[in-house]
């Protein structure tokens, strides 16, 4: 059975009241328990970790490698400023895949660059709590593949791109 560690960052135990015109009225309790059956139904199982604390988030991902296979984050605003969070996502060697319950490229410019995508596996936003029914169907499928074990992320350099995607464009 694979185990999935799902963390929440900081104001993420607001949601149902913060702001509901940004990021809905549904309440963090259920989007875990969206996430717990969906897991029980890929025969996976969930754990959940929600801090306002980045040096306590830093640690849960670093305690991770060995306990789960995966990790689905929504590091809230820790996105556009953490790079401890970032380097500790790119440090624990296990496939990361970022949510986001509000399109971040479509709200305030400083919120339009995240640290933790160059080094997550992949990055879901815009989908209210959809993201994080999509991002946990991505992860399973990522933890589930042969290569998961020896790669956690699909970088750059290992994506094949076809021939005229790799020319520069003459004038």
């Amino acid at each position: 059975m694979k185990k999935i560690l799902v963390i929440h960052g900081p104001n993420l135990n607001l949601l149902g009241t913060r702001e509901p015109g940004v990021y809905g009225t549904a309440t963090l309790a259920s989007i875990n328990g969206g996430l717990l059956k969906s897991a029980a139904k890929a025969g996976a199982k969930v754990d959940f970790f929600q801090s306002n604390h980045e040096g306590e988030i830093v640690s849960r991902i670093g305690a991770a490698p060995g306990s789960y296979d995966g990790i689905l984050i929504n590091p809230a605003a820790y996105t556009h400023t953490s790079v401890a969070i970032r380097d500790a996502v790119a440090a624990v060697r296990l496939p990361v895949v970022e949510v986001h319950l509000s399109n971040i490229y479509a709200r305030e410019a400083f919120r339009h660059q995240s640290l933790i995508s160059p080094v997550a596996a992949g990055q879901i936003s815009g989908f209210g709590t959809h993201s994080y029914e999509l991002g946990l169907a991505a992860l399973l499928k990522l933890v589930s593949a042969p290569a998961a074990s020896s790669s956690k992320t699909l970088s750059s350099k290992s994506v094949k791109r076809p021939a005229a995607a790799k020319r520069k464009t003459r004038r």
